[in-house]
């Protein structure tokens, strides 16, 4: 197939450091490629691929200090791939609600991934607003905040096979990975940590509209046993997961999907998250890890981690969060969309 894949341009793909939509996005698109499809990747110009690059601005927007209309190349995306609309079997975007009013008046099939959360208020009236497009949700839980949206499938993530795999070394920390905000909870973190007699290592962004949040309520927990180390790459995860006795995801807002579950997974580290979101969804309770819903929880959870199983939950990684499964689900959304349609299209993956 001639399948296009638009993401986001505020970071590249795949990104240099955090970024989980962008990440996402890399993955099937390398994925599709090595599957023999013919790919176009619509995103920033430092991005790198297998497949076709048409580079909409020259590099991704977080990490240009000269934008400061970030709207403006997004708008100039939408365009440039209207203008190539006619060329593909589909479109594939992953920019929330952008492209529902161009893209709903041209002829070519598209589908839109929903990343983010959906329960903020204004997107309700958002959504009633817009023509209906096809969408495609990355948990079930996810999309409940907007039960009337012509959600076609849910679409777990998927990372491939070999990119994070457990490395030979001793599991004496407890490990958080992501970002430094409020609704992550890293404070829950540090104190699940030391009342549990545990080091904590932090390898986290801090975005600079979190800066005060950091400052003001992180930055004094921490110490020689709740260490930030900072943002790491790809190639850092593998050792560090690998050393953790568990991933500690204590969330206080309604995660849609949560790559860093599937990350500690495929190194076969256990993931101890709260009750929200897609967490049910993700996390196998006492096969991959625990879920909890209070510190007092956590802390019994930790002390019940070494009972897991590194090996099994390296194999349930690879039953269900591959890339390769998440491309070919993907793939049978493409092929139906493709198809001559009547209606709405209906799907269940």
């Amino acid at each position: 197939m001639k399948i296009a894949q638009i993401a986001p341009l505020t970071e590249a793909v795949p990104p240099k450091f955090y970024g989980g939509t962008e990440r996402v996005v890399s993955f099937l698109t390398e994925e599709l490629v090595a599957m023999g499809h013919d790919v176009t990747l619509f995103a920033s110009g430092d991005s790198v691929t297998a497949a076709e690059l048409d580079a909409v601005w020259p590099r991704a927007l977080r990490l240009d200090p000269g934008i400061r209309d970030t709207l403006a190349p997004h708008f100039m995306l939408m365009e440039r791939v209207y203008r190539r609309a006619h060329e593909f079997d589909v479109l594939h975007f992953h920019n929330d609600y952008w492209p529902a009013s161009l893209f709903a008046r041209q002829r070519a099939p598209f589908v839109t991934t929903l990343h983010g959360r959906l329960d903020l208020p204004e997107l309700g009236p958002v959504y009633d607003e817009l023509p209906v497009m096809n969408l495609i949700s990355i948990s079930d839980a996810q999309r409940q905040p907007l039960p009337e949206a012509n959600f076609v499938a849910t679409v777990q993530h998927g990372l491939p096979k070999n990119l994070l795999t457990p490395c030979e070394r001793s599991r004496d920390y407890v490990a958080f990975l992501g970002r430094i905000c409020p609704e992550k909870r890293p404070d829950r973190a540090i104190r699940i940590a030391r009342a549990a007699g545990m080091d904590l290592r932090l390898a986290a962004k801090v975005d600079r509209v979190d800066e005060e949040y950091f400052e003001t309520d992180i930055r004094p927990m921490l110490g020689p046993d709740a260490c930030l180390i900072g943002e790491i790459g790809e190639g850092e995860k593998s050792e560090f997961l690998s050393g953790a006795r568990a991933l500690l995801m204590p969330i206080d807002w309604p995660e849609p999907f949560g790559l860093v579950m599937i990350e500690a997974m495929a190194c076969g580290t256990p993931v101890i998250a709260w009750r929200h979101g897609s967490v049910p969804e993700i996390v196998e309770d006492g096969v991959t890890g625990f879920i909890v819903e209070s510190e007092a929880e956590a802390v019994a959870a930790l002390d019940r981690v070494h009972q897991l199983s590194p090996s099994r939950i390296r194999a349930t990684f690879e039953a269900r969060f591959t890339a390769r499964r998440m491309a070919e689900n993907y793939l049978e959304i493409y092929e139906t969309l493709a198809r001559p349609r009547v209606g709405r299209l209906r799907l269940a993956v």
